[in-house]
């Protein structure tokens, strides 16, 4: 076996084993907050361009933003997008000397006709002498105000706070800047639930695979501060709570961005400095994020293998609906047992050994007790070619050592067809909730024209499993993945 070939198959195997970066050609460094526009998905970066992605998994280059500089940021403000970006600053070329600019465009697609960007104008600067860099903004829009701020600096000096008019994206007339933070950069703002958060980047950045760049967080009950984190250490005394670090193959996670999705699906981006399996380049990275006790904390990207897969409902199991085999144990009462009787370890049923017995045509789907029997066993499998959402490829959901595949019926109902085939009623989106459980949903529904948003597997009752309509309120649409 040659060397390619060799490392071919490896790569091929790590496809299977994780899902764990985003598809095509993701290479960004201090990407901006994920905007969409048209269908599309936008991310900018240090340079003057940024990726674009038409399913949310596989990316490319295209995006465009003129003015280059560093650590761009952009939201959507009424029917327009705000830009903000770093003209220089932050060490680049020995210096401290910054500029934070705002422009505007009516689109991010460059091949719209409505695409033109405004004139740059200023809104904060850097002398180089003063404590703290103009460079890595961030723009939070206050949904109890209506209030527009911007965080910016470096490790030299402090994390700033100013304002913005959301209505010309200038500087308030007046408004004076404000430290909230040390020890940190490429910050962000976020609001949620009475909360203001504020996301730092902590560690060392651009030394590829030795970078320590990590995320952490502090929160306030007001936007000007004081930001604390868990033990109540203010973030301008050095404090902050892990987000995320490094892990599975990529390091130096920094620039926050949190995107909302539906309620209860939320996601964070960020650049990782180094992916080990793409030759130590600055990846674009999605992860699910958690909310625990108040705070934000990254998920872990799904990967296949085999699960249970069970109900937050009641705990009952996803199966196929076949009869119960029971294993054969030569029964020792309990007020019979002979203490001093060698063990016999007791094996756990085979597939071999109740699969004959299966219906040959679909199987329907129920709930019941864990048994670890091979009717409960799923495994999961991404299906690279088939596309993705934001995070994640699709997957297919198949009972362990067979190719009976989870599919979705036009009667909206659950069955388990004898070959995966890869069409889309067998292709599921699987995406992990704010609070630690999951959503499953087919891409399409047999007989519906589009993609499937709206219908889950849905525990209708204990034991019934269905496709409803998604409710993150109710644990009906929640499930647990458990490895086995």
């Amino acid at each position: 076996m040659t060397k390619n070939v060799f490392l071919t198959l490896i790569f091929l195997l790590l496809l299977v084993l994780q899902s764990s970066a985003q598809t095509g050609q993701p290479y960004i460094h201090d990407p901006s907050t994920l905007a969409e526009c048209e269908g599309k998905y936008y991310t900018f970066g240090t340079g003057a361009g940024g990726l674009i992605t038409d399913d949310g998994w596989s990316w490319h280059s295209g995006a465009e933003r003129p003015g280059g500089g560093a650590a761009p940021d952009v939201m959507k403000i009424g029917d327009r997008y705000l830009i903000i970006y770093g003209a220089t600053g932050g060490g680049l070329f020995g210096g401290h000397n910054g500029r934070i600019l705002t422009m505007w465009n009516k689109t991010l697609d460059p091949k719209s006709p409505d695409f033109k960007y405004s004139q740059p104008v200023e809104v904060a600067s850097s002398d180089g002498m003063e404590d703290c860099d103009a460079i890595d903004p961030s723009m939070l829009l206050d949904p109890t105000t209506g209030r527009l701020w911007v965080t910016y600096g470096t490790y030299f000096g402090s994390v700033r706070l100013i304002e913005l008019d959301p209505a010309t994206g200038e500087r308030v007339k007046g408004n004076v800047e404000k430290d909230i933070a040390i020890d940190c950069e490429a910050s962000a703002l976020i609001w949620r639930d009475g909360w203001y958060y504020l996301l730092g980047t902590h560690g060392t950045c651009c030394d590829g695979v030795n970078s320590t760049y990590n995320i952490v967080v502090g929160r306030s009950r007001n936007v000007e501060g004081p930001y604390v984190d868990n033990i109540g250490r203010d973030m301008l005394h050095g404090g902050g709570r892990m987000v995320i670090a490094a892990g599975q193959r990529v390091c130096g996670p920094g620039h926050f961005g949190r995107t909302v999705v539906d309620d209860g699906v939320e996601l964070m981006s960020c650049h990782f400095e180094a992916d080990f399996d793409r030759s130590g380049r600055s990846v674009l990275g999605i992860r699910p994020l958690l909310w625990r006790n108040g705070w934000p904390q990254a998920g872990e990207p799904i990967q296949g293998g085999t699960y249970e897969i069970a109900s937050e409902r009641r705990g009952y199991s996803l199966e196929l609906a076949v009869d119960f085999v029971r294993i054969a144990q030569e029964r020792e009462p309990f007020w019979q047992m002979d203490v001093n009787k060698p063990l016999e370890r007791i094996a756990n049923q085979q597939l071999e050994d109740v699969a004959a017995n299966w219906p040959e045509g679909n199987i329907g789907i129920r709930c019941a007790d864990y048994m670890a029997r091979p009717h409960q066993h799923w495994t999961i499998t991404p299906v690279e070619e088939a596309g993705g959402y934001l995070s994640n490829p699709y997957f297919k959901i198949t009972i362990a050592g067979t190719a009976r595949a989870l599919a979705a019926t036009e009667s909206l109902e659950l069955t388990a067809v004898p070959q995966f085939t890869g069409s889309d009623e067998q292709l599921w989106r699987i995406e992990q909730l704010t609070d630690g459980t999951y959503r499953m949903m087919p891409k399409r529904i047999p007989g519906q024209s589009g993609l499937n948003t709206r219908y889950v597997v849905y525990s209708a009752a204990d034991s019934t499993p269905t496709l409803a309509a998604y409710d993150f309120g109710s644990d009906n649409s929640k499930w647990n993945l458990t490895r086995r």
